[in-house]
């Protein structure tokens, strides 16, 4: 199955719904049973259980042209993606039960917002937490938890609390309608809660200590570095849109005052020329840090520091990048990119909710930072 061919099929009619997107706050239910339909949900999830296992470029250039066409529809598809990797360090027996209908969604929130008590073969799991994004159309849900002993939280070696995604039925959690937000408003980020579910041992995962039991080179990939890398693809597909946008403008637009046409004016020109050597760039570096972290994945088996930091840097830095680039734009549009009608404004708005996301804070920097500069650095968390 050729997922970017058909995110590229597709990309007209989702950018034609990204009004519809926006005021529902929400992906409508028959786009996402279309992007399961396309594989999209499963190119992270293991072949062996019934999923694409694409290689990572492919991932995120498939995130990236859904993030062109809408950046909502590209974050859900982001996030459907990404925790498919979650298949990988399940027992297939397992993985299969979440994965083996084609149609299958899944999604959650990897920070351990919740608290679980061992119970039997299982964990007791009570919780909230935020940015649940796409979680209406999820048929499975997970969520962090902290796992608690005495009531106090049980440590792993390095002395850190021992936190694991906990996999629950979508039927099991209260969805909250909270997303009232400035931008990505059709990701559906709203909250979800669970209280006193029974989660068997055997759908939790631990992504800091547990290894994959898939044997395929994606899975060398650091998990969070591969959700930044996600929420990266999606910013550089919303910034390409945004000069797209620009220039369609810009050959209608005369100033007040002017003219000259928007696209005729030198200094327009000249912004114009430098925001696309900035994507441009921002993108070159981060799949050349993909490519470089692909071999390394393929032939050594697994990733190291130095390249976990370079997919990390690369990132945060294509968000920060598409950010301004989107900026820019939105400045060149003037008094047309403030009308709801603009997609500039849109654009914008969406960026700016990105940049936000911890995955790709400036903190990321520090740590990338820190591996450059030849320091002791706790790579679980690249």
């Amino acid at each position: 199955m050729d997922v970017l061919a058909q995110a590229r099929a597709m990309a007209a009619d989702i950018a034609a719904r990204a009004p519809e997107i926006e005021q529902a706050r929400r992906l409508p239910a028959d786009l996402a049973r279309r992007f399961a339909e396309a594989g999209f949900f499963r190119m992270a999830v293991p072949s062996d259980v019934g999923g694409l296992e694409v290689d990572p470029a492919t991932l995120l250039r498939t995130i990236e042209t859904v993030g062109q066409a809408d950046a909502s529809a590209g974050w859900c598809v982001m996030i459907g993606a990404t925790t498919g990797v979650t298949a990988a360090y399940l027992a297939p027996d397992e993985a299969r039960v979440l994965y083996g209908d084609p149609a299958a969604i899944t999604g959650g929130v990897f920070a351990p917002m919740g608290r679980a008590v061992a119970e039997g073969d299982g964990y007791r799991v009570s919780g909230r937490w935020q940015w649940a994004s796409g979680s209406a159309n999820c048929h499975w849900l997970m969520g962090g938890a902290v796992v608690l002993e005495d009531g106090k939280p049980r440590l792993m070696a390095n002395g850190a609390p021992d936190a694991r995604m906990m996999i629950f039925p979508a039927d099991q959690a209260e969805l909250i309608d909270s997303w009232h937000v400035s931008g990505l408003s059709g990701t559906g980020s709203g909250e979800m809660a669970v209280r006193d579910i029974l989660v068997p041992r055997v759908r939790t995962v631990s992504l800091m200590t547990d290894r994959p039991t898939a044997a395929g080179a994606l899975y060398a990939f650091p998990v969070f570095g591969l959700l930044a890398l996600g929420i990266a693809a999606v910013m550089l597909g919303n910034a390409r849109a945004a000069i797209d946008d620009l220039v369609e403008l810009a050959g209608g637009k005369r100033p007040q005052g002017s003219r000259k046409t928007l696209a005729e004016r030198p200094t327009a020109q000249a912004t114009l020329a430098q925001a696309e050597a900035a994507l441009r760039g921002a993108r070159a570096f981060f799949y050349e840090a993909v490519a470089q972290a692909w071999d390394k994945a393929r032939g050594a088996g697994e990733i190291a520091a130095p390249e976990r930091a370079a997919l990390r840097l690369a990132a945060t830095h294509a968000v920060r990048s598409a950010a301004q680039v989107t900026r820019d734009m939105y400045d060149l549009g003037g008094g047309s990119s403030v009308f709801l009608t603009s997609p500039l404004q849109r654009r914008f708005r969406d960026a700016h909710v990105g940049t936000q996301h911890l995955m790709v804070s400036p903190p990321t920097l520090e740590l990338a930072g820190r591996v450059l500069m030849g320091l002791p650095t706790d790579a679980t968390q690249l």
